[in-house]
């Protein structure tokens, strides 16, 4: 449940979803650059639209290359198809133990280590959850407090044990359900550069469902500008609040606006709460995460939206080579430190928010 400056009405088609846009050097939202040849493609893969933009070396077989890299790691890691790596996992959960491929192993040790490092507030178990409250899917619903209570005990990255030894995954009880789409798509992302990287590409947009990863710069040696999505455009859904200037660099926002259902005025979005099961009610409008590695901006932005302003941001401000741009529901844009000290160049372009740094903003508080 979460608070909301109005009442958003369910979106037509996933592009929609995407929760940053990109915008050209000239602040256009189209995304046109006549300074070069740009080849794009788009495909439905893991729940979402991705699409990959090139502005160099263009061909078909780089294309064909990145995108069979997103569909081995869908193969892998979605909880709908029924042999993937993760299926097997839950299926053999509190019975045995799961040997996994190292693409799979690697995200899981990665989705514990964020675990651990927010307390829990982002934590790849979740799965049970995920499943009761159907969000984002035609069966979604308010599940009944008993059953939330049930799943409950279940929820807890501690029960999932790996073996580095035999690249194996058991989790200790039977019921427990491991999701990682809170992490896989930032995965994903970094994979297909490192495809791009060795099909010699040196510039490109990747933007796996609102997952922006930037490789290089912009053909003419300029760098790209990115722009960060109002949480709650009163008419344009791809308006804008800011943009970043940046180059080699992962952008990835969280939000209670990217799935969601309503039942009367409450709007019941799918980021939940590991505690209480329900969906986190955060201050937070919206979260976005800036880091040269796309797998852990991915985990981040979900941790830190779910452990709210004050924690999250006391996250970033812990871990290094991490910035983040936080949106309050009173139109405010907290920024994290490396912004002031000008490792990140931003653009404020709707004057209707104010930009304040972390560390003004706790002194308010």
């Amino acid at each position: 449940m979460i608070k909301n400056r109005s009442i958003k009405k369910p979106l037509i088609t996933l592009l929609f979803l995407l929760t940053i846009v990109w915008v050209s050097a000239s602040g256009n939202k189209d995304g046109n650059n006549t300074s070069t040849d740009l080849e794009s493609r788009s495909e439905l893969m893991l729940g979402t639209v991705c699409i990959i933009k090139i502005y160099d070396n263009v061909n078909n077989q780089v294309f064909d290359a990145a995108f069979k890299r997103i569909e081995e790691i869908e193969q892998q890691m979605s909880t709908h198809i029924q042999e993937s790596d993760i299926s097997r996992i839950n299926r053999d959960a509190g019975l045995m133990e799961t040997i996994i491929p190292g693409d799979t192993f690697t995200v899981i040790r990665k989705a514990i280590e964020i675990a651990e490092l927010s307390g829990g507030a982002f934590d790849p178990s979740i799965g049970p959850l995920v499943t009761l409250w159907g969000i984002g899917t035609d069966h979604a619903k308010i599940p009944a407090l008993d059953e939330i209570n049930q799943l409950l005990p279940l929820i807890n990255f501690r029960n999932i044990i790996l073996d580095e030894k035999t690249s194996s995954v058991f989790l200790e009880k039977n019921g427990i359900k491991l999701d990682l789409g809170g992490i896989a798509k930032g995965y994903a992302a970094d994979e297909v550069r490192e495809v791009l990287l060795n099909q010699g590409i040196k510039s490109a947009i990747i933007n796996l469902g609102g997952n922006i990863l930037t490789v290089g710069k912009k053909p003419d040696g300029s760098l790209w500008r990115i722009g960060i999505q109002d949480p709650d455009p009163a008419e344009d859904r791809g308006a804008y609040v800011m943009i970043l200037t940046i180059e080699d660099t992962a952008v990835v926002t969280s939000g209670p606006y990217e799935r969601f259902f309503t039942v009367g005025t409450t709007i019941f979005h799918h980021i939940l709460d590991t505690e209480t099961g329900y969906p986190v009610n955060s201050n937070l409008e919206s979260i976005t995460i800036i880091s040269g590695n796309s797998f852990i901006a991915d985990a981040l932005s979900t941790a830190v939206y779910s452990l709210g302003l004050e924690s999250g941001m006391a996250l970033i401000e812990n871990l290094d080579s991490i910035e983040a741009v936080a949106i309050t529901y009173h139109q405010e844009i907290i920024l994290s430190s490396g912004f002031a000290s000008g490792k990140i160049n931003y653009e404020l372009t709707d004057k209707n928010f104010t930009i304040i740094t972390t560390e003004e903003y706790l002194k308010t508080r």
